[in-house]
């Protein structure tokens, strides 16, 4: 069960140019946007708002407490400050606890592969996230891979093989890879540069290219 994060937020009738009077007061400007609600312009503690969104994943839900009523949303985008990353503004987008929603989940990975101790591969990830169908009570923070499985070179982890709740139904294609083991890049053909020395000039250039 995913835990019940709470902000609290206030209406805001400040909008444009002069919303940077309000964060220099220590607010955080957003909109709250989406199922049963006008589009309506919103204020934040700007401390208490970037220290629990900058510990959410993509998929974390939010409640946001306004005006004695209570709003289940999905952060949908983050803006920054470019030069000191600081946040300046959140858009909200309110979900039904009725209706299944669609989004995009990230994907957490775990463990050894032992491919990598024994035959020293390296394991390029694919996707990075996966897109699911489920009601918002249900909806996962991460899907986490283990990757311990991993034994040889080629050796990979697909969609197919992510094992979720029946409640929550993958919508990625399932031979999509999300993280394989390979075999090393061939950076030791280094050590064979003095039988490169007498090879013909074309020979090395080709070397070279590969």
């Amino acid at each position: 069960m995913m835990e019940k994060i709470v902000l609290k937020a206030t209406k805001r009738d400040v909008v444009g140019k002069k919303v940077g009077a309000l964060r220099r007061q220590g607010k955080l400007p957003a909109v709250l946007y989406g199922h049963r609600i006008e589009t309506t312009p919103i204020l934040l503690d700007a401390y208490e708002g970037s220290q629990t969104l900058s510990h959410l994943t993509s998929s974390t839900l939010v409640t946001i407490a306004l005006d004695g009523m209570q709003y289940l949303a999905q952060v949908r985008e983050k803006q920054r400050e470019f030069i000191k990353n600081r946040l300046v503004h959140v858009d909200f987008q309110v979900v039904s606890l009725t209706e299944k929603m669609r989004t995009q989940v990230g994907i957490e990975l775990t463990g050894m592969a032992p491919a990598v101790k024994n035959f020293n591969a390296v394991i390029q990830t694919g996707l990075t996230s996966m897109e699911v169908e489920c009601m918002p009570q249900v909806l996962p923070e991460r899907i986490v891979v283990d990757i311990s499985g991993l034994a040889e070179i080629g050796d990979g982890v697909r969609v197919r093989d992510v094992v979720l709740s029946d409640q929550v139904k993958i919508l990625t294609d399932p031979e999509e890879i999300i993280a394989i083991a390979t075999a090393p890049r061939k950076e030791e053909i280094s050590a064979e540069a003095p039988v490169a020395e007498e090879a013909a000039p074309e020979e090395i250039e080709g070397g070279k290219k590969e």
